[in-house]
């Protein structure tokens, strides 16, 4: 199911806007943020990718204008990656039908006095997930 709706919500995104799938959650996560920016390392984390397939991303998005990449003051090898204004345009275009697409293929499809067990299933599975994550050595992701 998972692979499933996540392969139809990429479809519907390139559909209805400029962004794949990982354009949007690259830039969700970015976004979430009151600056707009974090290292490299924390949006891996964030996103769950290993920092390689992300750095290759994030430098693809670059040339698209959708984020830049600025230096951190703290560490001269490290950098921060930013979303960049069109980038802000780009998912706010794209939010509206994403939000929708997931309302239809996933919400609607479950009875509205099953969602808090599902929330209880979801969050069940949220807690053994991050036991796993403590298990493993710090700065390891994907």
């Amino acid at each position: 199911m998972h692979l499933r709706l996540s392969a139809q919500l990429a479809r519907d995104l390139a559909d209805h806007s400029n962004l794949s799938y990982q354009d949007y959650v690259a830039l969700v996560a970015l976004t979430d943020q009151v600056d707009g920016r974090l290292r490299l390392f924390e949006l891996a984390q964030a996103i769950g990718w290993e920092k390689s397939r992300l750095s290759h991303h994030v430098s693809r998005m670059e040339e698209r204008g959708l984020v830049a990449k600025e230096k951190c003051g703290q560490d001269r090898r490290g950098a921060y990656v930013v979303v960049t204004e069109a980038g802000r345009e780009a998912i706010r275009q794209a939010a509206p039908s994403h939000v929708a697409a997931v309302r239809r293929l996933f919400l609607e499809a479950i009875p509205y006095d099953e969602l808090g067990r599902l929330a209880d299933i979801f969050e069940a599975v949220l807690r053994r997930v991050a036991d796993e994550e403590s298990k493993c050595p710090e700065g390891v992701v994907g």
